[in-house]
């Protein structure tokens, strides 16, 4: 069985946790080292007992506490090519445990089998991964044409619901950065996030949990009203939940039943 924890999941930062047969791995260290190691001890963990960390790309909302948790565990850090290189020049001790993950290639890592794809947003090498039956697609301005290969038939995916067009346009952001949150190199809108909801859905997705939502220009009900709607009008009935802005999640459960499905 996969389990999946959010540690944190916000435009103030973003962590998860992969458990799989007793190989733990962790997505983002966006948050403080402090605050992992207490998300960890929720689950009964350590950072000792981390095996991998991966990182979708370096925007300080997902790799801030990087730094610090490299001195707490030995894991290798796996990221694009692109991302790994900025990686060795902003975080000290990264260099030696980095491990590349380019586009599109299936590497082993421990039970599971872990591919990335490209995703667009503004920093170099931004990606989301597959790590067999489990999807993560955020940060990013539309859903690529990769993502839409690699992610559909996924049975959980945490898909970017970023915000919503109606309280981005309408907030207080200036208007540059508004441009750029709903611009192609941005976030996903509650509606896009909706539209590949249906896509996922209709290719055997069992769950979704809405991830990264905006503080300033979303609403947990907004964005589930969103895509759950969008879901209803075509026919599917996937459980769809928000993960948590700070705080442990709840448990996402993968059965074994459905992975030997693939």
């Amino acid at each position: 069985m996969i389990t999946l924890h959010t540690l944190s999941s916000g435009s103030s930062g973003n962590a998860l946790v992969l458990s799989r047969d007793g190989f733990h791995v962790l997505v983002d260290a966006g948050i403080s080292c402090r605050r992992i190691c207490a998300g960890l001890q929720v689950l009964g963990l350590s950072p000792g007992e981390l095996n991998a960390i991966l990182i979708t790309h370096t925007h300080t909302d997902h790799i801030g506490g990087l730094q610090t948790l490299l001195k707490r565990c030995a894991a290798p850090v796996y990221a694009s090519p692109e991302a790994a290189m900025e990686l060795s020049a902003r975080v000290r001790g990264a260099a030696e445990r980095l491990r590349l993950c380019p586009p599109g290639e299936a590497l082993p890592l421990g039970p599971w089998t872990l591919s990335s794809f490209p995703t667009s947003h503004d920093a170099p090498g931004a990606c989301g991964y597959r790590l067999d039956s489990v999807g993560i697609l955020t940060d990013t301005g539309y859903v690529t044409p990769q993502a839409e290969q690699a992610l559909p038939g996924v049975e959980l995916l945490v898909l970017e619901a970023n915000h919503d067009p109606d309280r981005l346009w309408g907030g207080p952001y200036p208007y540059a950065l508004k441009q750029r949150v709903a611009g192609p190199e941005g976030h996903l809108s509650n509606q896009a996030a909706a539209a590949f909801a249906v896509t996922a859905a209709q290719a055997g997705t069992r769950e979704i949990i809405l991830a990264h939502l905006s503080q300033e220009n979303n609403t947990p009900a907004a964005a589930l009203s969103a895509v759950t709607e969008a879901l209803e009008a075509a026919g599917l009935s996937p459980r769809v939940t928000v993960a948590p802005r700070e705080g442990v999640s709840e448990g996402y459960h993968v059965m074994e039943a459905a992975l030997c499905k693939e």
